[in-house]
């Protein structure tokens, strides 16, 4: 045979895939942690956070980036 060989992909069968185990729950320090974040308003992982998404979006226009009016360029 010449040329390139071809795979052919052959996908398993769902019953064969062992079934993913349940979450482990949080300790209750870390669930204490997380419920006082909370309470204080701060972000905390694996939720959405409205302030992160407007930050890392790319900006769309000249309107979107901040620059500074300070002629010396030093912040002072």
């Amino acid at each position: 045979m010449t040329g390139r060989q071809r795979r052919l992909f052959v996908p398993v069968p769902a019953d064969s895939v062992p079934p993913v185990p349940p979450p482990i729950p949080d300790p209750p320090i870390y669930r204490e942690l997380m419920r006082t974040w909370a309470d204080r308003g701060r972000t905390l992982p694996g939720r959405h956070d409205p302030e992160w998404v407007r930050l890392a979006a790319p900006p769309r226009g000249p309107g979107d980036l901040s620059v500074s009016r300070d002629p010396r360029g030093d912040g002072r």
